[in-house]
């Protein structure tokens, strides 16, 4: 990674340049998010303050790292870090020269912000608890690591007509949205042998689309020809002059699934002929800490598959936690034995790796730093007023939905978790959620309003991945509202939340109508 970090050093005082160029209007708006966008760096609105994003490989952490990542927190003056939904780690309301700074700082200790936005491989995602899941198939943790390195060490050089995701779920649970992302690769145990099943093609956003499966299933060790034959792909076939259409899934339908399967066989034959790809002596990790049982029971606890030994959630609302809370969690973690950090797709943070004791503990330390319950634990990206594209208040509408919950004294676990997105891009994966808004404005009362449009049943677990269904807009200001009265429908009616929308769908919808603008 010598060169790599050669290479990157010297980038970023040009990259300072061009933030000076925009801030005093030699550049606009979307010439400076071109430049900027690769370096993971993005203009607030009002283009004042910048956030920069961490690339933290597959989400993977330990404790010697985020200690870094929160004396930069503490050096910045930033009250609180933000939890993404593509397992990254992002600081807003930095100044250009902070921005630049921070990214050397990040380099000399190992953390990359290159390529973790615009036109580049992102982050590739992993199910955060592979390794230690009860019902994985395997550990897919080696194979995700080896294609983020494969992408960084080449991440200069890409041309890509779009942002590509990839990513590595270990059960069908599909932690890591393999369903519907560009390149999704799913662990499967077939007759005792370790394979993945690949998905091509998938997507959220305009156009949302589920991915196709290849017809094969691949060894592990293979995993790079097929990486490699995707990018190929991509740059041949994909669409450098409309953006709105640039990514994989325009070139499936354009296509058509049969064509394109052939074609991506194509460049998978074509990377194997060059081989030099395969990946050998992959080694997992063998966890072998003495395990300690404990009879606890929380929606953030999760037993390990190794005996005595668990993993701590923890949800900061709206994946933002406060610096001085990390401060606590730290100087916590310190003091127990070999434990290991991942972060989510669901803007949350794993503590593994504990034994019970230390699992208690850390389920005390945390108790009022985030969500108690799979619904306090929704989703929401940061939208308006930070993101530059985003249409409406996704944050603040996430904590006006918890706070009016706590306002009822409402705290049954009854409702799933939430998903909202700020506008139509779906960072926050509204589309694949059982509930999901997505912001937009609409003319409503001769007045122009926030409003999101509701998306129900929606799903990515693998083998039952399905896109929700939009039933209408509702004003923001209602939808606290709204969903407390399902709630207590729900509660009322002694079911869970996918039995209710089912069992009794008239009702439901008669519900949803009533709040339809």
């Amino acid at each position: 990674m010598t060169k790599l970090k050669d290479v990157l050093y010297s980038e970023i005082e040009d990259f300072r340049e061009k933030g000076h160029k925009f801030l005093n209007g030699e550049l606009n708006v979307m010439q400076f998010k071109h430049a900027s966008g690769g370096f993971g760096v993005y203009a607030h609105r009002g283009g004042k303050e910048f956030m920069i994003r961490l690339r933290i490989p597959s989400g993977i952490t330990d404790l010697e790292e985020m200690k870094i990542v929160y004396g930069f927190a503490k050096k910045y003056g930033m009250e609180r870090i933000h939890f993404t939904t593509r397992q990254a780690i992002q600081f807003h309301g930095l100044s250009i020269d902070e921005v630049c700074d921070l990214m050397k700082e990040a380099l000399d200790n190992d953390i990359y912000t290159r390529g973790s936005g615009g036109n580049f491989p992102r982050n590739v995602a992993i199910s955060p608890l592979s390794g230690v899941n009860t019902d994985e198939a395997f550990d897919v943790t080696p194979y995700a690591l080896a294609v983020g390195n494969y992408f960084l060490e080449r991440i200069y050089t890409y041309k890509l007509p779009r942002k590509l995701k990839v990513s590595f779920s270990s059960s069908n649970a599909d932690g890591a949205h393999c369903t519907v992302q560009d390149l999704g690769f799913l662990a499967i145990n077939k007759d005792g042998e370790e394979c993945f099943q690949v998905y091509l093609g998938g997507g959220l956003g305009q156009n949302p689309k589920i991915a196709v499966k290849y017809k094969e299933l691949i060894e592990p060790k293979d995993v790079l020809y097929y990486v490699e034959a995707m990018v190929n792909l991509f740059m041949a076939e994909g669409n450098y002059e409309n953006r709105n259409k640039a990514r994989i899934r325009y070139i499936l339908d354009r296509m058509g699934e049969e064509e394109f399967l052939a074609c991506y066989k194509k460049y998978v034959d074509e990377a194997k002929a060059r081989g030099g790809l395969e990946l050998e002596n992959i080694e997992t990790k063998e966890y072998n800490k003495k395990g300690i049982k404990v009879e606890v029971k929380s929606p953030r606890l999760f037993s390990q598959k190794q005996e005595g030994l668990y993993s701590v959630y923890l949800h900061p609302v709206g994946g933002q936690l406060e610096t001085k809370d990390l401060k606590v969690i730290l100087e916590t973690l310190e003091k127990m034995d070999n434990i290991e950090i991942r972060l989510a797709m669901t803007e949350g943070i794993y503590f593994r790796n504990l034994n019970g004791e230390e699992a208690k503990e850390l389920l005390e330390i945390t108790e009022d730093m985030g969500g108690k319950t799979v619904f306090e634990q929704s989703v929401s990206c940061i939208g308006v007023p930070t993101c530059q594209v985003g249409l409406c208040n996704s944050q603040g509408t996430l904590n006006a939905i918890l706070d009016y919950f706590k306002e009822k004294k409402f705290t049954k676990d009854v409702l799933p978790r939430i998903y909202i997105s700020g506008c139509g891009n779906s960072c926050g994966v509204h589309q694949v959620g059982p509930i999901g808004f997505t912001g937009k404005k609409k003319r409503v009362n001769d007045e122009v309003q926030e409003c999101f449009s509701l998306y129900v049943d929606g799903s990515f677990a693998a083998n039952k991945t399905k896109l929700g269904d939009c039933y209408g807009d509702m004003l923001a200001s209602k939808i606290p509202e709204f969903l407390y009265e399902l709630a207590v429908s729900i509660d009322k009616c002694e079911l869970r939340y996918d039995e209710y929308i089912k069992v009794k769908k008239d009702e439901f919808e008669s519900l949803v109508n009533k709040y339809l603008v």
